[in-house]
Protein backbone atom coordinates (compact mmCIF):
# COMPACT_ATOMS: atom_id res chain seq x y z
CA UNK A 1 0.00 0.00 0.00
CA UNK A 2 1.44 3.36 -0.89
CA UNK A 3 -0.01 7.09 -1.11
CA UNK A 4 0.69 9.29 -3.90
CA UNK A 5 0.66 12.77 -2.02
CA UNK A 6 -0.17 15.66 -4.42
CA UNK A 7 -1.45 13.58 -6.86
CA UNK A 8 -2.58 16.29 -8.69
CA UNK A 9 -3.30 14.85 -12.48
CA UNK A 10 -1.55 11.55 -11.37
CA UNK A 11 1.03 11.51 -13.71
CA UNK A 12 2.88 9.81 -10.25
CA UNK A 13 0.40 7.72 -9.17
CA UNK A 14 -0.35 5.85 -12.71
CA UNK A 15 3.78 4.84 -12.54
CA UNK A 16 3.33 3.23 -8.81
CA UNK A 17 0.29 1.56 -10.79
CA UNK A 18 2.54 -0.11 -13.33
CA UNK A 19 5.23 -0.41 -10.45
CA UNK A 20 3.13 -1.88 -7.98
CA UNK A 21 0.89 -3.90 -9.98
CA UNK A 22 -2.83 -5.11 -9.70
CA UNK A 23 -2.32 -6.26 -6.08
CA UNK A 24 -0.69 -3.00 -4.91
CA UNK A 25 -3.40 -0.42 -3.56
CA UNK A 26 -2.55 3.39 -4.14
CA UNK A 27 -4.06 5.96 -2.25
CA UNK A 28 -4.09 9.27 -4.93
CA UNK A 29 -4.34 11.95 -2.74
CA UNK A 30 -4.62 15.55 -3.52
CA UNK A 31 -6.85 18.75 -2.12
CA UNK A 32 -7.60 20.38 -5.94
CA UNK A 33 -11.77 18.47 -6.41
CA UNK A 34 -11.16 18.54 -9.81
CA UNK A 35 -7.83 16.33 -10.04
CA UNK A 36 -9.41 14.15 -7.69
CA UNK A 37 -12.76 13.72 -9.51
CA UNK A 38 -10.74 12.67 -12.66
CA UNK A 39 -8.15 10.32 -10.52
CA UNK A 40 -11.40 8.63 -9.37
CA UNK A 41 -13.10 8.63 -12.92
CA UNK A 42 -9.46 7.06 -14.58
CA UNK A 43 -9.24 4.39 -11.26
CA UNK A 44 -13.13 3.63 -12.27
CA UNK A 45 -12.10 2.63 -15.74
CA UNK A 46 -8.83 1.12 -15.68
CA UNK A 47 -7.10 1.13 -11.88
CA UNK A 48 -9.51 -0.21 -9.40
CA UNK A 49 -6.71 -0.58 -6.97
CA UNK A 50 -6.75 3.05 -6.99
CA UNK A 51 -8.21 5.49 -4.56
CA UNK A 52 -8.91 9.08 -4.96
CA UNK A 53 -8.81 11.09 -1.94
CA UNK A 54 -9.48 15.25 -1.72
CA UNK A 55 -7.76 15.85 1.21
CA UNK A 56 -5.23 18.43 2.10
CA UNK A 57 -2.05 16.93 3.27
CA UNK A 58 -1.23 20.10 6.11
CA UNK A 59 -3.91 18.90 7.90
CA UNK A 60 -4.91 15.53 9.97
CA UNK A 61 -5.08 12.59 6.94
CA UNK A 62 -7.11 9.81 6.77
CA UNK A 63 -7.32 7.21 4.38
CA UNK A 64 -10.40 5.23 4.02
CA UNK A 65 -9.61 1.40 5.69
CA UNK A 66 -6.12 2.47 6.56
CA UNK A 67 -4.93 1.45 10.22
CA UNK A 68 -2.05 3.62 11.59
CA UNK A 69 1.37 2.71 10.50
CA UNK A 70 0.01 0.95 7.66
CA UNK A 71 1.60 2.16 4.58
CA UNK A 72 4.70 0.38 2.98
CA UNK A 73 5.07 4.25 1.07
CA UNK A 74 4.09 7.15 0.07
CA UNK A 75 5.26 9.35 -2.84
CA UNK A 76 5.74 13.76 -2.36
CA UNK A 77 6.50 14.53 -5.54
CA UNK A 78 6.78 18.68 -6.29
CA UNK A 79 4.41 18.97 -2.86
CA UNK A 80 6.66 19.93 0.03
CA UNK A 81 7.65 22.96 -1.51
CA UNK A 82 4.28 24.68 -1.45
CA UNK A 83 4.57 23.59 2.36
CA UNK A 84 5.74 26.34 4.69
CA UNK A 85 6.36 23.81 7.58
CA UNK A 86 7.40 20.52 5.80
CA UNK A 87 8.84 19.03 8.81
CA UNK A 88 5.49 19.50 10.80
CA UNK A 89 3.91 17.32 7.69
CA UNK A 90 6.43 14.93 7.37
CA UNK A 91 6.26 13.95 10.74
CA UNK A 92 2.28 13.95 10.42
CA UNK A 93 2.28 11.63 7.40
CA UNK A 94 5.03 9.13 8.95
CA UNK A 95 2.54 8.39 11.02
CA UNK A 96 0.59 6.53 8.32
CA UNK A 97 4.00 4.82 7.69
CA UNK A 98 4.95 1.30 8.89
CA UNK A 99 8.26 0.76 9.99
CA UNK A 100 10.81 0.50 8.06
CA UNK A 101 8.01 2.40 5.12
CA UNK A 102 9.38 4.48 2.58
CA UNK A 103 9.20 8.01 1.81
CA UNK A 104 10.30 9.42 -1.75
CA UNK A 105 10.77 13.56 -2.23
CA UNK A 106 10.85 14.72 -5.67
CA UNK A 107 12.07 18.61 -5.17
CA UNK A 108 14.13 21.45 -6.26
CA UNK A 109 17.59 21.93 -5.52
CA UNK A 110 19.56 25.15 -6.29
CA UNK A 111 16.17 27.44 -7.38
CA UNK A 112 15.15 30.44 -5.42
CA UNK A 113 11.66 30.73 -3.75
CA UNK A 114 9.15 32.34 -5.88
CA UNK A 115 5.56 32.11 -6.67
CA UNK A 116 5.70 28.32 -8.52
CA UNK A 117 7.81 27.23 -5.62
CA UNK A 118 7.35 29.30 -2.37
CA UNK A 119 9.72 26.88 -0.17
CA UNK A 120 12.18 25.47 -2.04
CA UNK A 121 13.37 21.96 -0.51
CA UNK A 122 17.65 22.49 -1.52
CA UNK A 123 19.91 18.67 -0.97
CA UNK A 124 21.89 20.44 1.73
CA UNK A 125 18.83 20.89 3.78
CA UNK A 126 17.54 17.63 3.64
CA UNK A 127 19.27 15.33 5.60
CA UNK A 128 18.11 17.77 8.79
CA UNK A 129 14.20 17.76 7.43
CA UNK A 130 14.40 13.72 7.33
CA UNK A 131 15.96 13.58 10.86
CA UNK A 132 13.10 16.29 12.26
CA UNK A 133 10.38 14.39 10.69
CA UNK A 134 11.35 11.17 12.56
CA UNK A 135 12.85 9.53 8.78
CA UNK A 136 16.54 8.05 8.35
CA UNK A 137 19.08 9.70 6.48
CA UNK A 138 17.56 10.67 3.00
CA UNK A 139 19.73 8.39 -0.22
CA UNK A 140 19.68 11.28 -3.22
CA UNK A 141 18.82 8.52 -6.11
CA UNK A 142 18.51 10.92 -9.13
CA UNK A 143 19.03 14.80 -10.30
CA UNK A 144 18.62 16.06 -13.69
CA UNK A 145 18.21 19.72 -14.25
CA UNK A 146 15.03 21.24 -14.34
CA UNK A 147 13.46 23.06 -17.78
CA UNK A 148 11.99 25.43 -14.89
CA UNK A 149 15.45 26.59 -13.27
CA UNK A 150 17.42 24.64 -10.88
CA UNK A 151 18.04 21.16 -10.38
CA UNK A 152 15.59 18.61 -9.72
CA UNK A 153 16.39 15.71 -7.02
CA UNK A 154 14.38 11.90 -6.01
CA UNK A 155 15.00 11.18 -2.35
CA UNK A 156 14.01 8.43 -0.50
CA UNK A 157 14.40 7.48 3.36
CA UNK A 158 12.51 5.18 5.58
CA UNK A 159 10.45 5.70 8.82
CA UNK A 160 12.24 4.79 11.97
Amino acid sequence: MWADLGAGSGTFTRALVELLGPTGRIYAVDRDARAVKNLARWAAREAPNVVAVQADITQPLVLANLADASLNGMLLANVLHYVSDPEAVLRQLGLLLRPGGRVVVIEYDRRAANRWVPYPIPIARLAELFAESGFTAPTITATRPSAFSGELYVAEGERR
